[in-house]
């Protein structure tokens, strides 16, 4: 089995419904994103699927959400804006386009990330 794996980057603020501690008020991270692709076959050129391919997809999701208040987002105003949750919609959106992704991951720091793998 082959793995692929692109990270990016954006910047978004949240604060979470039904948390009793700091994280209930309005903050912001830098947030990272790693999108795990997976397969087992090569193309002729010797590849599972082009980087550029992957960071494409992915950027288009993260435009979505960069420089933006989860909260205010349709889908997070019934979802409570968690990176358990955050990471399920990156990984929804961008499986419509890339049906060999394996999982989601979100770092909202340096040490604390949530994945979603399906």
């Amino acid at each position: 089995m082959y793995y692929l794996r692109v990270e990016s980057t954006f910047s978004a603020a949240h604060n979470l419904r039904g948390y009793k501690g700091k994280c209930e008020e309005l903050h912001g991270h830098n947030w990272k994103v790693e999108v795990t692709v997976t397969g087992e076959t090569l193309d002729k050129a010797g590849m599972l699927m082009d980087f550029k391919v992957i960071k494409s997809c992915l950027n288009k999701v993260l435009d979505i959400l960069d420089h933006k208040y989860f909260n205010r987002i349709p889908y997070f105003k019934k979802v409570n804006p968690t990176s358990e949750n955050i990471a399920r919609y990156i990984f929804d959106k961008l499986k419509i386009k890339l049906s060999a992704l394996k999982s989601v991951t979100v770092w909202e720091n340096a040490t604390c990330a949530a994945t979603y793998e399906k």
